[in-house]
Formats: structure tokens, sequence, C-alpha cells
């Protein structure tokens, strides 16, 4: 079956989402161990959560980047998730959609959160012709998600740095088994409908 062009893949069950964030072990390994982000970690600065873990890899380098080392699945409550859907912008104007540039800055200004589709990436972090969604959380929506949303944090760096020996190795089928499975999230037409250029 042919990918959709811009589709949300996630590891998901009936009420989470799992998305994937990277941080410095300052941050990283106290919200593994607590189940929620430390005081260091801001809700004010705009958060950007994935739900594609090889998107993940390839904007933390594998978890190697400076600043990246400590990659976490936080899983979250859909009903949370599809709030952040609901109130998001287009991160880019989109000439059709928005009714010209000046209201899509309005709307821009007000959301809590936008959304970007980015390329999907392969094992060996190329980019694919179909895209994948990145969520940024800033004011009401990052503290909803700190304070209300996260129902567990896991370290998956080990996992990261498995998969990347195994790619390295020459072994792609090895390094496919052991990603997260992520299908079709089911957002219906009416959550999406802003959000697709």
């Amino acid at each position: 079956m042919e990918e959709p062009h811009r589709r949300i893949r996630a590891l998901h069950t009936a009420s989470t989402i799992t998305v994937y964030q990277a941080y410095s072990p300052e941050i990283g390994l106290p919200a593994i161990r607590d189940g929620r982000f430390p005081a260091a970690w801001k809700p004010g600065r705009m958060t950007w959560i994935k739900p594609s873990f090889l998107w993940m890899m390839y904007r933390s380098g594998w978890g190697t980047k400076e600043g990246q080392e400590t990659v976490l699945a936080v899983e979250i409550t859909r009903d949370g998730f599809e709030w952040a859907l609901r109130h998001a912008c287009l991160a880019s104007y989109v000439p059709g959609l928005h009714a010209d540039r000046g209201a899509w800055q309005r709307d821009l200004k007000r959301a809590p959160a936008r959304v970007q589709w980015d390329p999907e990436r392969d094992l060996h972090l190329r980019a694919l012709p179909h895209r994948s969604l990145q969520l940024g959380l800033s004011g009401e929506a990052s503290s909803r998600y700190a304070d209300e949303w996260i129902v567990s944090v896991s370290d998956v760096t080990p996992l990261a740095d498995e998969i990347h020996a195994l790619v390295r190795d020459g072994a792609p089928d090895a390094a496919a088994r052991l990603l997260p499975r992520e299908q079709g999230y089911p957002a219906g037409e009416e959550l999406l409908a802003h959000l697709r250029p």
C-alpha cells in the first residue's frame, strides 16, 4: 500500500501515543528516574515532540549530538496530543489554507502549538518522499504536556545505540526488527484539516 504523503506515524495504544525527545543527561536522567521533567526543564521554551523514532535519530544523530545524549520515549495521553493538534497552527504559511500571510501570522502568534511536516527518514537517516509530523509546544501546551499529559518516560538511548550499531555493521534487517512498531495514528479529518498544506 502506498504511503500517504503526510501522516502521523506513531507507536500508540487506545489511550496513549509515544513521542520522542533528546536532552542532556542533566535533564534526561532525572526525567527517566522521576517520570516527569526536572526543574531545569523550562516550560516557557518551545519544546518539539516527535512521534517518529527515526526522525528523532536524525535530529539527535542517534543520540550523539551535544545536549541530546539522552533519548527519551515519552508516553502521553491521546487526549492531550489531540488537544495540541486542535490548538496548533502550521509553522509555515500556505496560500489557500490560510486566508493570507497576516492571518497566518496572527494564528501562529496565538497558537500554543505548531506543526511541521518533515521528511521521514530511513535507517541510514536519508530523507524519504513521505512526511512525518513534528509538534512544537509552547505556553499552555508546554505546561499541559509536562504537568498533565505524561504517562511514562523511558530511556531509549540503549535502543538507539543498538540499532545504530546494527546499521553501521551492515545488518539493516536486524536493525529494522528493533524499531518501535509505528502505525498510522487515527486522526480524523476534523483534527488535521487546518494542518495539511
